[in-house]
């Protein structure tokens, strides 16, 4: 089988499981912490480390929220099974990127192993990556083919893949749609509250421990305030999406419009 058939059947694959990346980066965490430690040995360049971190993460979640507010219907979504497209996206971030989603999940991730000190992580996680979501995109790029044929084609001669372009910004043809933004992002952004809830802890009784042997563990004040909020906020999105049409799109007939089902990342 040639190359490029194996990766696009290897990417079919992926697509399915893409969600769950960062799971097979766990185990390394915990081989890596040799490298924890306060920067320069001060409590407030290790609180200024673990905001910058969190930064580099919330800004990749920026960008799936920008991406996903100005997508039109029928792109841009969660599916799992297969690729959809009912057509091209070619404003917005899309018009500077082909992949901007897989950008703003890349970032997430880089900001959550940065918290871990080790670039060695950081490295591993760019490969990981690119090793997972480069035959998705092999699959998503032929699929795109096979349905926009010339128009997909002169879009990718125009637009590149994976490093923006910022000069060919074209606006967004539409209104963002901020509440399909809290329908689909919500899960998405307790993830990163919760996963650096738990490193920093994580993270602060290994350096304490280092420091003054033995140490009780030590909880974070504002780190738990933050949890609880966002938690909050995730549980009244949940049940207002449950129970409710407030973050739903309406159809003509007045029924909410299902998630939609795209292919463009």
């Amino acid at each position: 089988m040639m190359l490029r058939n194996t990766l696009r059947q290897a990417g079919g694959v992926l697509f399915a499981w893409r969600s769950y990346t960062f799971l097979l980066l766990l185990p390394l965490f915990a081989l890596e912490v040799r490298h924890l430690a306060r920067p320069w040995g001060s409590h407030r360049a290790d609180e200024a480390w673990e905001i910058g971190c969190l930064v580099v993460a919330l800004a990749g979640q920026a960008i799936r929220a920008m991406t996903i507010a100005y997508v039109p219907k029928g792109t841009s979504g969660r599916n799992t099974t297969a690729q959809k497209a009912s057509l091209l996206n070619c404003t917005g971030l899309y018009s500077i990127v082909r992949n901007p989603l897989y950008i703003g999940n890349y970032l997430v991730l880089t900001g959550i192993t940065l918290l871990w000190q080790s670039w060695e992580l950081v490295v591993i996680n760019t490969l990981l990556f690119a090793a997972v979501y480069l035959p998705i995109i092999l699959v998503e790029e032929a699929f795109l083919l096979r349905e926009f044929g010339r128009e997909y084609r002169d879009y990718a001669a125009r637009v590149p893949c994976v490093l923006p372009s910022p000069r060919l910004w074209v606006p967004p043809d539409r209104r963002g749609d901020w509440r399909m933004v809290l329908r689909r992002e919500h899960d998405s952004v307790m993830s990163i509250v919760v996963s650096f809830t738990v490193l920093t802890h994580i993270r602060d009784y290994i350096i304490l421990r280092q420091l003054h042997p033995p140490r009780q563990f030590h909880f974070d004040k504002e780190w738990l305030i933050a949890c609880a909020a966002v938690t909050a906020a995730w549980l009244v999105i949940k049940i207002l999406k449950k129970t409710t049409r407030l973050l739903s799109n309406h159809v003509a007939n007045g029924n909410p419009a299902l998630d939609d089902k795209p292919t463009q990342a």
